[in-house]
């Protein structure tokens, strides 16, 4: 099985020499050609193409193709490519306004009377000034370019704000760095998905943290220990060695050591994606008092969670099943369809085989919860709360706490006619969910707003992520920001990692597969009709075991078992 690339989501770079030279834009300059970056992998060492200067008499459908060739190169805000404008106009030209991520394949230059070319893209993602990478719908934009002579030589007098790169130049050129912010309970560091040039990555990654925002689906359901009154300056961030040094202005000064030590965790843990060991925040020449604050950590147990006719726990060997302690004795009561175990072990989502959905606590009786018609695997989150929802009625999405007490949570999928599958983050603050909209299925993901008990009330904006081949079957958190995506695909089967905020790839699966839970970003598992337990190696699925009656899936690891 070959690992592909979704059509609506980004192919990895393939090697220069495999291209035909008239299609290269350029060459690198040092460092490994590589595939691309996984979902969840750290970024490559950094390297840099050399686009092709302007040559002289080059016609104006030329100019402007040179120029698009040369948004690969974004060394000195793009130096070369703003050699194909005319001086007065390099100035107005801003080429980090906005990154169209589009097919080269189908690029289509059209000289349009004296002067004028026009661009016809095919654009499938975009990634703003801010490192918000969003998927587009595929359609066709005209991106109009006038040129004007200029020592004899043609060259563009004004253009659209932005660069284009094709699907597979973007992860060449752009690297993954999620900005780390803090749940409510300021207890997990959840990121946020951003994409910047490699080169002075410190200085991006700290102006998007410390003067920005998050991305705006997630706003509402996380924090940050960065006041809107404290911004960076200057707006540089040298590094030396592996430690960056981000000044402050005057306001820091006045801030609690308990909010300075959140933001320094904020920075390191967000610098850590490009390479970065440390921070130093400083005002005025003079380094601050900081430290990282602790975080709860959001792994869970590698080992296969399952339910078998042996019971209910962690496999441990062939034919050995760990019990998980109150919860497999509790599990004997029940014939559960689907598992969900809370992360700290006291309790389980199930839906049972007769439909409904149910708590499942380590001491105690099972608490009945949900019997409407319909409904999807239930999933519990942090907090205890156990969410319910029929799959032909998105609207109806409850959740239950740990008493059985039930909560609306208005504003789920709110265009959406089913919803397949749902999974809720480790941290609490996102759902995904597989939905279908328009006919179309696709990957959702929306911020969970809670009130100030922690209770949820609400979905944030959704976002879609990706557009699905097929049905949605199931859903998983592989990491804490990919998501593993069991679908239907023509006759077969595929499983898609997702990128939340990024590109997809997928790869095929076994046809009768049912069900998928992820533990890491190298660790998937899947789960066929007839009990065979699938295990992801490479590219292939190798069978892990058999006689597997239910694949659970785990919220995190007791605080007493985490090393």
């Amino acid at each position: 099985m070959r690992r592909r690339m979704l059509r609506t989501a980004l192919v990895a770079v393939v090697a220069a020499c495999a291209l035909a030279l008239s299609a290269c834009a350029g060459l690198p300059t040092s460092g490994p050609v590589f595939a691309g970056l996984p979902p969840g992998a750290v970024s490559p060492p950094d390297f840099s193409y050399v686009p092709v200067k302007p040559q002289d008499g080059a016609s104006p459908e030329q100019i402007v193709q040179g120029f698009i060739d040369a948004g690969i190169g974004p060394e000195g805000n793009w130096a070369i490519a703003q050699l194909y404008l005319a001086p007065d106009y390099r100035d107005q030209w801003k080429p980090r306004e906005i990154t169209t991520i589009d097919d080269r394949t189908a690029r289509s230059y059209v000289k349009s009377g004296d002067g004028k070319v026009v661009l016809t893209v095919t654009q499938q993602a975009t990634v703003d000034a801010d490192g918000v990478y969003k998927t587009s719908e595929g359609g066709q934009t005209p991106l109009a370019f006038q040129l004007e002579k200029v020592d004899d030589q043609w060259r563009i007098s004004q253009a659209p704000d932005g660069i284009v790169l094709g699907t597979d130049q973007f992860t060449s050129v752009f690297h993954q760095y999620p900005l780390m912010y803090f749940d409510p309970s300021w207890q997990y560091l959840v990121p946020d998905m951003r994409w910047f040039p490699a080169s002075n990555a410190a200085t991006r990654i700290a102006t998007a943290l410390v003067n920005g925002k998050p991305s705006s689906w997630l706003a509402g359901s996380v924090k940050s220990a960065f006041p809107d009154d404290v911004s960076i300056d200057p707006p540089a961030v040298p590094v030396t060695g592996s430690i960056a040094e981000v000044s402050l202005t005057r306001p820091v000064l006045s801030l609690k050591s308990q909010t300075l030590d959140r933001m320094q965790t904020q920075l390191v843990r967000s610098m850590a994606a490009a390479g970065l060991s440390g921070v130093t925040m400083e005002y005025n020449g003079s380094a601050l008092s900081a430290q990282e604050v602790a975080t709860r950590s959001s792994r869970i147990d590698s080992r296969a969670l399952v339910q078998t006719d042996k019971g209910f726990g962690f496999v441990a060997g062939a034919d050995e099943v760990e019990a998980v302690a109150g919860i497999t004795e509790s599990m004997t009561k029940i014939r559960p369809a689907s598992i969900e175990l809370a992360a700290d072990y006291s309790a389980a989502a199930v839906r049972t085989e007769s439909g409904a959905v149910a708590r499942v606590p380590a001491s105690g009786d099972l608490l009945s919860l949900d019997e409407r018609q319909g409904l999807i695997n239930p999933v519990i989150d942090r907090a205890g709360f156990i969410w319910s929802v029929p799959e032909s009625d998105p609207g109806g999405l409850v959740a239950f706490d740990p008493a059985g007490k039930r909560a609306e949570v208005n504003g789920a999928w709110t265009n959406a006619s089913r919803v397949g599958a749902m999974a809720i983050s480790r941290d609490g603050t996102r759902l995904a969910a597989l939905v279908t909209v328009g006919g179309q299925p696709t990957i959702e993901v929306s911020g969970v707003v809670r009130d100030d008990d922690g209770v949820p009330t609400s979905l944030g904006d959704s976002v879609t992520l990706a557009k699905l081949p097929g049905r949605g079957i199931a859903l998983t958190w592989i990491d804490d920001s990919t998501l593993g995506v069991l679908a239907q695909s023509g006759s077969g089967r595929v499983v898609v990692q997702q990128i939340v905020g990024g590109p997809a790839s997928s790869i095929s699966a076994p046809d009768d597969v049912v069900a998928i839970a992820g533990t890491t970003a190298t660790t998937v598992r899947l789960l066929g009709a007839d009990g065979t337990l699938y295990s992801e190696r490479g590219s292939n699925w190798e069978k892990a075991g058999t006689g597997v009656r239910v694949l659970a899936q785990a919220q995190g690891i007791p605080p007493s078992t985490q090393g």
